[in-house]
């Protein structure tokens, strides 16, 4: 989407319909269910794309998809969208909505990439730390990246942990590069 602040008002404008319905939390959950069918189905989103298929198509197709899964706002919402003709914007549209419902409740999405796949203790007790030094309640998100070597990369906000094998070959790297007392053999 070219203008992601109109993707903002129309977040804010769900939210707030939302807010005074008590609905909060379920129009949430529908919204994540719909960026994770759009995520799955390409198809869906080269239709959403498609300036050649006409508004009242799509409104069917999202009628035929979605209809039976989501509520009376979350549907009503997604067809005022169709009628804007912002359906490309649906995905970030939804993305806002998530972000302002845990701004809204203390929540922080932390994104943590390892080598391999981490045991739930382990990664009970990276949230535990992450909970008790930020005060907020932390969201994890489990990538597994090889390339890293070993070790872990947490992200969340405006904070960045690298604890990564890889980072500490790089840093070894440039030291060495940089070592003025080279041998010449």
């Amino acid at each position: 989407m070219k203008n992601p602040k109109v993707a903002s008002r129309y977040a804010k404008a769900l939210y707030d319909y939302a807010s005074e319905n008590h609905e909060i939390e379920a129009v949430r959950d529908e919204l994540l269910q719909i960026i994770q069918v759009l995520k799955e189905n390409q198809e869906l989103q080269i239709v959403l794309n498609s300036p050649v298929i006409v508004p009242s198509k799509k409104h069917t197709i999202f009628t035929q998809v979605f209809s039976d899964i989501l509520s009376k706002t979350s549907f009503n919402f997604l067809d005022v969208i169709i009628k804007k003709k912002r359906e490309p914007a649906i995905a970030t549209i939804c993305e806002e909505y998530i972000k302002l419902y845990n701004q809204a409740h203390n929540i922080k999405v932390a994104k943590l990439t390892t080598a391999q796949p981490l045991s739930e203790v382990l990664v009970d007790k990276i949230k535990g730390i992450l909970e008790e030094k930020t005060q907020s309640t932390i969201e994890i998100q489990q990538v597994v990246d090889p390339s890293i070597i070993g070790g872990i990369l947490i992200k969340f906000d405006d904070y960045f942990i690298d604890a990564s094998i890889l980072s500490k070959i790089n840093k070894l790297r440039q030291e060495f590069a940089h070592n003025i007392y080279q041998v010449n053999y």
